[in-house]
Order: C-alpha cells, then structure tokens, then sequence
C-alpha cells in the first residue's frame, strides 16, 4: 500500500519514508527500523522527517524510553476505497473481450 495520491508529490526520500510507515500505520517505527525500512542514510532521513513533521504529516509519540513515529491519519490510504485501475486494466476494459 502506499501513502495517498495526494502525497505522492514529495521528494523521493519522504516518500520513501512515508510508504514505510503505512506499513505499521498503529505500531510507527523507531527511527532505527525507518531507516532501513526506507533504505535511506541518517541525514537524508533526519530531512524526511523533519519536512514530514513540519507539514503535520506524522506524530511523533515518546513511549517510555522509545520514540515512535507514526503516519498521520490523512496520509493513510483508505482500504475500503479501493486500489486505482492499472492501465492494463483500463486497455482491457476498452477492449471488447
């Protein structure tokens, strides 16, 4: 699953960032496991989250002595919503089959 369409505009790093969180949008990530998750260096992450943060994009949440970063609810795609047709999915339906 990846994050909703409309966030999908932001730079690759974020993105990567944030389709990792999707994954676990209720346990969030330490920074730790973001990290290799997203497949992206310390700086480039430190970049991602805090341009994340600023745009109010994901909660950062202290659980005793971890820190826990979670997606925020508007970017979690809906599941009920359904996924956008492929365009091998569009040809097909144009085609007379």
């Amino acid at each position: 699953m990846g994050a909703t369409r409309a966030y999908r505009g932001r730079t690759d790093d974020e993105t990567a960032v944030l389709d990792a969180l999707i994954e676990r949008p209720d346990q969030g990530m330490t920074v730790l496991e973001l990290r290799t998750r997203a497949d992206v260096t310390i700086d480039e992450l430190e970049t991602a989250l805090g341009a994340l943060s600023d745009d109010g994009l994901i909660d950062v949440e202290k659980n005793g002595d971890r820190t826990v970063i979670k997606p925020d609810d508007s970017v979690v795609p809906d599941p009920d919503e359904g996924t956008e047709p492929s365009i091998v999915d569009r040809v097909r339906d144009r085609l007379p089959f």
